[in-house]
Protein backbone atom coordinates (compact mmCIF):
# COMPACT_ATOMS: atom_id res chain seq x y z
CA UNK A 1 0.00 0.00 0.00
CA UNK A 2 1.69 3.22 -1.11
CA UNK A 3 -0.66 6.17 -1.10
CA UNK A 4 -4.05 7.78 -1.23
CA UNK A 5 -5.14 5.97 -4.38
CA UNK A 6 -4.53 2.58 -2.80
CA UNK A 7 -6.18 3.59 0.44
CA UNK A 8 -9.13 5.13 -1.35
CA UNK A 9 -9.33 1.95 -3.41
CA UNK A 10 -9.93 0.08 -0.20
CA UNK A 11 -12.57 2.62 0.76
CA UNK A 12 -14.19 2.36 -2.65
CA UNK A 13 -14.48 -1.34 -2.13
CA UNK A 14 -16.97 -0.25 0.49
CA UNK A 15 -18.02 -1.93 3.64
CA UNK A 16 -16.50 -5.20 2.49
CA UNK A 17 -12.98 -3.92 3.26
CA UNK A 18 -12.96 -4.82 6.94
CA UNK A 19 -11.01 -6.60 9.57
CA UNK A 20 -10.53 -10.00 11.08
CA UNK A 21 -8.70 -9.60 14.38
CA UNK A 22 -5.12 -10.88 14.36
CA UNK A 23 -5.97 -13.58 16.88
CA UNK A 24 -9.05 -14.69 14.93
CA UNK A 25 -12.32 -13.18 13.82
CA UNK A 26 -14.71 -11.95 16.56
CA UNK A 27 -16.92 -14.99 16.06
CA UNK A 28 -13.91 -17.32 16.28
CA UNK A 29 -12.78 -15.63 19.49
CA UNK A 30 -16.30 -16.00 20.87
CA UNK A 31 -16.18 -19.73 20.28
CA UNK A 32 -12.73 -19.98 21.86
CA UNK A 33 -13.72 -17.83 24.85
CA UNK A 34 -17.16 -19.31 25.32
CA UNK A 35 -18.83 -16.06 24.37
CA UNK A 36 -22.57 -15.98 24.93
CA UNK A 37 -24.39 -16.82 21.69
CA UNK A 38 -21.15 -16.23 19.77
CA UNK A 39 -21.04 -12.50 20.55
CA UNK A 40 -17.92 -10.87 22.00
CA UNK A 41 -17.25 -7.14 21.97
CA UNK A 42 -15.40 -5.66 19.04
CA UNK A 43 -12.50 -3.69 20.50
CA UNK A 44 -12.35 -0.37 18.65
CA UNK A 45 -9.77 2.28 19.48
CA UNK A 46 -10.87 5.90 19.36
CA UNK A 47 -10.11 9.36 20.66
CA UNK A 48 -12.78 10.55 23.13
CA UNK A 49 -14.67 13.11 21.06
CA UNK A 50 -16.48 12.65 18.82
CA UNK A 51 -15.30 9.17 17.88
CA UNK A 52 -15.74 7.35 21.18
CA UNK A 53 -19.10 9.01 21.75
CA UNK A 54 -20.30 7.93 18.31
CA UNK A 55 -19.19 4.37 18.99
CA UNK A 56 -20.93 4.40 22.39
CA UNK A 57 -24.11 5.52 20.66
CA UNK A 58 -23.77 2.62 18.22
CA UNK A 59 -23.24 0.18 21.09
CA UNK A 60 -26.09 1.52 23.22
CA UNK A 61 -28.70 2.05 20.51
CA UNK A 62 -27.94 -0.14 17.49
CA UNK A 63 -25.40 -2.90 18.08
CA UNK A 64 -27.58 -5.44 19.88
CA UNK A 65 -30.14 -5.55 17.07
CA UNK A 66 -27.27 -6.20 14.67
CA UNK A 67 -25.89 -9.00 16.83
CA UNK A 68 -22.88 -6.94 17.92
CA UNK A 69 -21.28 -5.47 21.00
CA UNK A 70 -18.66 -2.70 20.87
CA UNK A 71 -15.97 -2.11 23.48
CA UNK A 72 -14.53 1.38 23.03
CA UNK A 73 -10.86 1.73 23.97
CA UNK A 74 -10.04 5.42 24.36
CA UNK A 75 -6.69 6.99 23.48
CA UNK A 76 -5.53 10.55 24.03
CA UNK A 77 -2.91 10.71 21.29
CA UNK A 78 -2.84 9.92 17.58
CA UNK A 79 -0.21 7.18 17.31
CA UNK A 80 -1.14 4.54 19.91
CA UNK A 81 -4.37 3.37 18.19
CA UNK A 82 -2.52 2.39 15.01
CA UNK A 83 0.21 0.56 16.92
CA UNK A 84 -2.40 -1.25 19.03
CA UNK A 85 -4.34 -2.26 15.91
CA UNK A 86 -1.23 -3.51 14.13
CA UNK A 87 -0.25 -5.54 17.20
CA UNK A 88 -3.67 -7.22 17.44
CA UNK A 89 -4.83 -5.45 20.61
CA UNK A 90 -7.78 -3.90 18.71
CA UNK A 91 -10.22 -5.09 16.06
CA UNK A 92 -10.32 -1.67 14.40
CA UNK A 93 -9.77 1.98 15.13
CA UNK A 94 -11.78 5.08 14.32
CA UNK A 95 -10.13 8.47 14.68
CA UNK A 96 -7.99 9.37 11.68
CA UNK A 97 -7.84 10.68 8.13
CA UNK A 98 -6.32 9.10 5.03
CA UNK A 99 -3.38 11.57 4.97
CA UNK A 100 -2.60 10.82 8.62
CA UNK A 101 -2.71 7.07 7.99
CA UNK A 102 -0.40 7.49 4.99
CA UNK A 103 2.05 9.43 7.14
CA UNK A 104 1.94 6.73 9.81
CA UNK A 105 2.53 3.93 7.29
CA UNK A 106 5.47 5.76 5.75
CA UNK A 107 7.05 5.98 9.19
CA UNK A 108 6.25 2.36 10.04
CA UNK A 109 7.23 0.26 7.03
CA UNK A 110 5.82 -3.22 7.03
CA UNK A 111 2.66 -2.21 8.90
CA UNK A 112 -0.41 -3.22 6.89
CA UNK A 113 -3.42 -1.08 7.78
CA UNK A 114 -6.23 -0.02 5.45
CA UNK A 115 -8.77 2.79 5.52
CA UNK A 116 -12.29 1.44 5.01
CA UNK A 117 -14.60 4.38 4.33
CA UNK A 118 -15.24 7.98 5.35
CA UNK A 119 -17.66 8.36 8.28
CA UNK A 120 -17.51 12.01 9.35
CA UNK A 121 -15.59 15.27 8.96
CA UNK A 122 -14.54 17.55 11.79
CA UNK A 123 -13.91 21.05 10.52
CA UNK A 124 -10.65 22.61 11.71
CA UNK A 125 -11.15 25.95 13.44
CA UNK A 126 -8.88 28.92 14.08
CA UNK A 127 -9.61 29.78 17.73
CA UNK A 128 -8.58 32.62 20.02
CA UNK A 129 -9.20 33.47 23.67
CA UNK A 130 -8.45 37.16 23.19
CA UNK A 131 -9.40 38.11 19.63
CA UNK A 132 -13.01 38.46 18.53
CA UNK A 133 -12.48 38.60 14.77
CA UNK A 134 -9.86 37.54 12.25
CA UNK A 135 -9.41 41.19 11.29
CA UNK A 136 -8.14 41.77 14.86
CA UNK A 137 -5.11 39.53 14.26
CA UNK A 138 -2.15 41.80 15.12
CA UNK A 139 1.14 42.20 13.33
CA UNK A 140 3.60 39.66 14.71
CA UNK A 141 0.80 37.42 15.98
CA UNK A 142 1.73 34.00 17.33
CA UNK A 143 -0.33 31.15 15.85
CA UNK A 144 -0.09 27.54 17.01
CA UNK A 145 -0.72 24.65 14.60
CA UNK A 146 -0.61 20.83 14.91
CA UNK A 147 2.93 19.46 14.70
CA UNK A 148 2.21 16.23 12.78
CA UNK A 149 2.77 16.56 9.04
CA UNK A 150 -0.70 15.94 7.62
CA UNK A 151 -2.50 18.12 10.16
CA UNK A 152 0.12 20.86 9.93
CA UNK A 153 -0.44 21.02 6.18
CA UNK A 154 -4.18 21.19 6.78
CA UNK A 155 -3.71 24.06 9.25
CA UNK A 156 -1.42 25.94 6.87
CA UNK A 157 -4.04 25.62 4.11
CA UNK A 158 -6.66 27.10 6.42
CA UNK A 159 -4.41 30.08 7.16
CA UNK A 160 -3.81 30.52 3.43
CA UNK A 161 -7.56 30.34 2.70
CA UNK A 162 -8.04 33.19 5.18
CA UNK A 163 -5.26 35.31 3.55
CA UNK A 164 -3.12 35.22 6.68
CA UNK A 165 -0.22 33.72 4.70
CA UNK A 166 0.60 32.59 1.17
CA UNK A 167 2.34 29.27 0.64
CA UNK A 168 4.94 28.51 -1.98
CA UNK A 169 3.92 26.40 -4.96
CA UNK A 170 4.60 22.68 -4.94
CA UNK A 171 3.89 22.03 -1.26
CA UNK A 172 0.56 20.21 -1.59
CA UNK A 173 0.12 17.86 1.34
CA UNK A 174 3.43 18.80 2.96
CA UNK A 175 3.32 22.50 3.88
CA UNK A 176 5.13 23.68 7.00
CA UNK A 177 6.06 27.07 8.39
CA UNK A 178 9.17 27.02 6.20
CA UNK A 179 6.97 27.06 3.06
CA UNK A 180 5.45 30.50 3.75
CA UNK A 181 6.11 32.71 0.74
CA UNK A 182 4.19 35.82 1.79
CA UNK A 183 3.51 36.79 5.40
CA UNK A 184 2.02 40.31 5.45
CA UNK A 185 1.46 40.35 9.23
CA UNK A 186 4.80 38.65 9.97
CA UNK A 187 2.99 36.00 12.03
CA UNK A 188 4.99 33.37 13.87
CA UNK A 189 3.83 29.77 13.34
CA UNK A 190 4.45 27.48 16.32
CA UNK A 191 3.97 23.69 15.87
CA UNK A 192 2.42 22.07 18.97
CA UNK A 193 1.29 18.51 19.69
CA UNK A 194 -2.33 18.39 18.55
CA UNK A 195 -3.72 17.37 21.93
CA UNK A 196 -2.05 20.37 23.58
CA UNK A 197 -3.39 23.00 21.17
CA UNK A 198 -6.37 24.07 23.32
CA UNK A 199 -4.01 24.72 26.26
CA UNK A 200 -1.66 26.67 23.98
CA UNK A 201 -4.33 29.36 23.56
CA UNK A 202 -3.11 30.90 26.82
CA UNK A 203 0.27 31.59 25.23
CA UNK A 204 -0.57 32.50 21.63
CA UNK A 205 -2.87 34.87 19.80
CA UNK A 206 -4.67 32.05 17.98
CA UNK A 207 -4.44 28.32 17.31
CA UNK A 208 -5.67 26.03 14.54
CA UNK A 209 -7.23 23.16 16.49
CA UNK A 210 -8.33 19.69 15.38
CA UNK A 211 -12.08 19.27 15.71
CA UNK A 212 -11.99 16.46 18.25
CA UNK A 213 -9.65 18.31 20.60
CA UNK A 214 -11.67 21.50 20.22
CA UNK A 215 -14.78 19.59 21.28
CA UNK A 216 -13.02 17.97 24.24
CA UNK A 217 -11.90 21.40 25.47
CA UNK A 218 -15.32 23.04 24.81
CA UNK A 219 -13.66 25.60 22.55
CA UNK A 220 -16.84 26.23 20.53
CA UNK A 221 -18.38 27.51 23.79
CA UNK A 222 -15.37 29.03 25.57
CA UNK A 223 -13.24 30.54 22.78
CA UNK A 224 -13.84 32.64 19.70
CA UNK A 225 -13.79 30.89 16.32
CA UNK A 226 -12.06 33.28 13.95
CA UNK A 227 -12.34 31.02 10.88
CA UNK A 228 -13.41 27.54 9.75
CA UNK A 229 -11.98 25.36 7.04
CA UNK A 230 -14.14 24.53 4.06
CA UNK A 231 -16.03 21.24 4.38
CA UNK A 232 -17.04 20.71 0.74
CA UNK A 233 -14.72 18.29 -1.08
CA UNK A 234 -12.54 18.16 2.01
CA UNK A 235 -10.09 15.19 1.93
CA UNK A 236 -9.76 15.04 5.72
CA UNK A 237 -12.74 12.92 6.70
CA UNK A 238 -12.32 10.38 9.49
CA UNK A 239 -13.14 6.71 9.06
CA UNK A 240 -12.73 3.13 10.24
CA UNK A 241 -9.23 1.61 9.85
CA UNK A 242 -8.47 -2.12 9.86
CA UNK A 243 -5.59 -4.54 9.30
CA UNK A 244 -5.18 -5.12 5.57
CA UNK A 245 -4.65 -8.87 5.81
CA UNK A 246 -8.05 -9.43 7.46
CA UNK A 247 -10.70 -8.11 5.16
CA UNK A 248 -14.05 -9.86 5.46
CA UNK A 249 -15.28 -10.11 9.05
CA UNK A 250 -19.09 -10.10 9.00
CA UNK A 251 -19.13 -8.40 12.41
CA UNK A 252 -17.06 -5.49 11.17
CA UNK A 253 -19.06 -5.23 7.96
CA UNK A 254 -22.08 -4.70 10.19
CA UNK A 255 -20.19 -2.17 12.35
CA UNK A 256 -19.21 -0.20 9.27
CA UNK A 257 -22.82 -0.28 8.08
CA UNK A 258 -24.04 1.01 11.45
CA UNK A 259 -21.56 3.89 11.38
CA UNK A 260 -23.19 4.96 8.10
CA UNK A 261 -26.77 4.46 9.27
CA UNK A 262 -29.36 7.21 9.31
CA UNK A 263 -29.52 6.92 13.09
CA UNK A 264 -25.82 7.74 13.43
CA UNK A 265 -26.02 10.60 10.92
CA UNK A 266 -28.95 12.08 12.84
CA UNK A 267 -27.06 11.68 16.12
CA UNK A 268 -24.02 13.56 14.75
CA UNK A 269 -26.10 16.39 13.34
CA UNK A 270 -28.15 16.85 16.50
CA UNK A 271 -25.25 16.43 18.92
CA UNK A 272 -22.68 18.67 17.24
CA UNK A 273 -24.70 20.88 14.89
CA UNK A 274 -22.31 21.34 12.00
CA UNK A 275 -18.96 20.83 13.74
CA UNK A 276 -19.12 17.07 13.07
CA UNK A 277 -20.46 16.44 9.56
CA UNK A 278 -21.52 12.93 8.47
CA UNK A 279 -20.01 11.85 5.15
CA UNK A 280 -19.43 8.65 3.23
CA UNK A 281 -21.87 5.98 2.04
CA UNK A 282 -25.48 6.93 2.71
CA UNK A 283 -24.73 10.62 3.37
CA UNK A 284 -26.09 13.43 1.25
Amino acid sequence: MTGTNVLRGVAAAGAAAVLLAGCGSPSERAADDGGEEGVVPLRVGATPLPHAEILEFVNDELAADAGLAVEVVEYTDYNQPNAALAEGELDANYYQTVPFLEEYLEGNPGTELSYVADVHLEAFGLYSENLADLDDLPEGAKIAVPNDASNMDRAMRLLEEQDVITLADGTDGQATESDIEDNPLDVTITPVEAAQLPRSLQDVDAAVVNGNYALEADLPETANALAWEETEDNPYANGLVVRTEDVESEDLVRLNDLLHSQEVRDFMEERWQGIVVPVGPGSD
